[in-house]
């Protein structure tokens, strides 16, 4: 038996994490874009990175290093740093040597960057910024607000796992994210600390096995970046551990995550859960959730607030599983619109399905009837105000 109970303090919630944000000159107005995690011991590293190609230089910097252990990570936003060759790796060589040069303290510190891509990094601005890191600082509120881009909200969740023996474990996490996000992770980064006294590989089996549930499970617009980024790190401080406490704690930050990127979708005003059942098995009930949450048709109906089932019942029959309309059942929340051939969508169905499409958070369920296969996928809609961020998004 365990615990889990919410608490504040976000990546620096785990015993022995310090973070900030300060500022580099990247953003205008003298808003954060530069941020730091730094633990006071070495900690073990788990990862998960983007599926895209044409994978960003802190990422490809981060692989250099083969199996290792870091106690810090500089985070910079405005710029991605992606597309920029050799010479984007030389640019983090020389802004962590600076950093390293400047804190002994510091052991295999590692890069990861956001914003636009196919520019290179302002390298001096960076480095002046590392000078700017205070150690000490325990500020994760700082540090989220540092790493946005187009986010409206700073995103940070963390936990204290309370074990049945009396001892107890932290983990916190700091992410941001809200356009360009695909259900094979999205346009984000996500830190996540935590004291428990986990071993690497334990770590990075059941961060692996999380993600597809949670980040891969979100889609604000079906475009996957050069630059996502989810990485762990373990103090061990706490010398508590328990698998099951620490997978449950993990998901739920990862999910409350993952979900809050969604909600904060540029321009988005609704997230949607899509809950396949019944599907000839999980594989199947996946490429049914992620092709609803892409769905275009589907986005421009949730905006429009506009219970359209048979968007659904076409996306559905599109992906190509195993399905059919005589064993078919869609529902609005608990509106059932479609059940195996009967359709339900008269003039008061209809009313109450679009009064369900009115709220900020609802679920549309489709069970094919087929066998046991399910998957939930997270989704948002789409509007004009999408386009006018994306339109000038580099200036």
């Amino acid at each position: 038996m365990y615990n889990l109970k919410k608490i504040d303090g976000g990546v620096c919630a785990s015993d022995g994490f310090f973070a900030d944000g300060v500022s580099a000159g990247l953003k205008p107005d003298g808003a954060k874009d530069m941020a730091f995690i730094y633990s006071d011991v070495e900690c073990e590293i788990a990862s998960v990175f983007t599926t895209n190609k044409m994978t960003a230089a802190p990422i490809r910097h981060f692989r250099r290093y083969g199996d290792f252990k870091t106690n810090f990570i500089v985070i910079n936003s405005k710029n991605a740093n992606a597309m920029t060759g050799k010479a984007g790796i030389e640019d983090i060589d020389e802004i962590l040597s600076e950093v390293s040069k400047n804190n002994p303290q510091i052991k295999n510190p590692v890069m990861s960057s956001t914003g636009v891509i196919g520019v290179r990094v302002p390298k001096e601005k960076l480095i002046a910024g590392t000078k700017l890191f205070d150690l000490t600082k325990k500020d994760s509120t700082s540090a989220s607000k540092a790493i946005m881009t187009t986010d409206s909200f700073n995103k940070q969740i963390s936990y204290r796992v309370e074990l049945e023996d009396g001892s107890s474990f932290n983990i916190g996490a700091i992410a941001k994210g809200a356009g360009m996000i695909n259900p094979a992770m999205a346009t984000m980064l996500c830190f996540i600390t935590t004291d428990a006294k986990v071993s690497k590989s334990e770590m990075q089996k059941i961060l692996d096995e999380i993600t597809k549930t949670t980040f891969n499970a979100a889609s604000v617009d079906g475009d996957t970046s050069t630059n996502d980024t989810v990485i762990l790190l373990s103090s061990a401080k706490s010398g508590a551990y328990n698998a099951d406490a620490f997978r449950d704690a993990l998901h739920k930050i990862m999910l409350f995550l993952a979900t809050e990127m969604v909600r904060d979708g540029e321009g988005a005003t609704k997230l949607v859960t899509y809950k396949i059942t019944g599907a000839k098995d999980d594989k199947e009930a996946e490429k049914v959730a992620k092709a609803l949450s892409d769905s275009l048709l589907m986005k421009t109906a949730l905006y429009g607030e506009d219970p359209n089932w048979g968007r659904v019942a076409s996306t559905v029959g599109a992906s190509g599983v195993e399905c059919d309309e005589a064993t078919l059942k869609i529902s609005f929340d608990k509106c059932c619109v479609y059940d195996r051939g009967e359709i339900y969508f008269d003039e008061e169905m209809e009313k109450k399905s679009a009064e369900v499409m009115k709220k900020d958070r609802f679920s549309i369920s489709c069970d094919l009837g087929v066998s046991d296969g399910s998957f939930t996928a997270y989704g948002c809609d789409l509007g004009y105000e999408y386009v006018k961020i994306n339109a000038d998004y580099r200036t």
